[in-house]
């Protein structure tokens, strides 16, 4: 084993989840999220199944079914086959280029699993959707939101993950969740990745967001709340955000990593104006080559927003949900992570 393999064996074993009694269908069980979620339930010695796309290995830990999000007899047969006591829905998607890319992402996979949890494992004990505060959009620094706020997302990402969550909330006869993780970081992530990237570069870079006041959460802490979710009763058709009870900026996260190198460290502020120009050419090589890129003119939107904060008070009220990894220990973590992993 690795040294990120001990790293991970030694954080997922000391999670401490509540006992899952029968199977657990995990979706996106390849990604970041549903990696971790699958190997933290693994270790606590839970009978997890990973859904697998067609074509897709076996899974290498735990047992696997495989099935295709567009044909509902197929996940019928792996629902069947799995016989779940509990279904994580994970898997999404974060990057297209129409609305229809999203909505073939997130909103069409999430309607054909239920009518095959439905029909084929009718008695399940929880179906725990994971969305985001993205389906929420954002809000100001003095004001978090609650999950009774209106829900205005504000791209295409979000309003999907909004639409999914309907489709959730429409199902009266099954014991549903939904979890609404915020801006997750920790050992597998590539998004935050390229943040640590730079930061061991040298470089902090804002396209005008330094300022901009976030929540965030360790991605142990999030698969705890997940797992919460799926075992108390008092969750049976709720939402809740799991985030940090803290709050930081863009910059004093950055900041933070940049820390880790002990040596000065260049800052690039390149403005809404930047962010808007990138959005602009980003979504015009778009057009000339069809694939979706990280930056474009929703994307400098969100940038622009002043705060994405979210109260995870209901969660710590009705769960009993607690962080125990701060910032000050889940960035370090993260680095130490992506050095023994060879990530850099």
């Amino acid at each position: 084993m690795d040294d990120a393999g001990r790293m991970d064996e030694e954080a997922l074993g000391a999670l401490d989840l509540p006992p899952l009694e029968g199977p657990a269908l995990i979706t996106g069980a390849s990604g970041f999220i549903g990696s971790r979620l699958r190997d933290a339930l693994l270790a606590a010695g839970a009978d997890v199944v990973s859904l697998r796309r067609p074509g897709s290995p076996p899974a290498k830990r735990g047992r696997s079914v495989e099935a295709s999000y567009g044909d509902v007899t197929s996940l019928e047969r792996a629902v069947t086959e799995a016989r779940p006591a509990y279904v994580f829905h994970v898997a999404g998607v974060t990057k297209g280029v129409r609305y229809e890319d999203f909505r073939r992402g997130n909103v069409m996979p999430t309607e054909n699993l239920l009518l095959a949890v439905r029909k084929q494992a009718p008695n399940v004990r929880r179906f725990v959707h994971v969305s985001s505060g993205a389906a929420y959009g954002p809000t100001v620094a003095e004001r978090p939101l609650t999950e009774d706020d209106p829900r205005r997302p504000l791209e295409y990402y979000g309003q999907s993950k909004l639409e999914a969550e309907r489709a959730v909330e429409a199902w009266d006869t099954l014991p549903w969740t939904l979890a609404l993780p915020v801006a997750v970081y920790g050992p597998g992530d590539v998004d935050v990745f390229e943040l640590f990237r730079l930061g061991r570069l040298g470089l902090k870079l804002f396209y005008g967001n330094r300022n901009q006041v976030m929540s965030t959460i360790y991605v142990d802490d999030l698969i705890r709340g997940l797992v919460l979710a799926a075992t108390k009763e008092a969750a049976i058709g709720r939402s809740y955000f799991l985030a940090e009870e803290s709050t930081t900026t863009w910059g004093a996260f950055q900041d933070a990593i940049a820390r880790l190198r002990r040596l000065p460290s260049l800052t690039l502020d390149l403005g809404a104006g930047a962010a808007d120009l990138a959005g602009a050419l980003g979504e015009l090589a778009t057009k000339l080559d069809g694939k979706p890129r990280v930056l474009n003119r929703q994307k400098a939107q969100l940038n622009r927003a002043e705060a994405w904060l979210f109260d995870a008070a209901r969660a710590r009220a009705e769960l009993g949900f607690q962080t125990r990894v701060s910032r000050a220990e889940g960035i370090p973590r993260t680095d130490a992570w992506y050095r023994a992993a060879g990530w850099y």
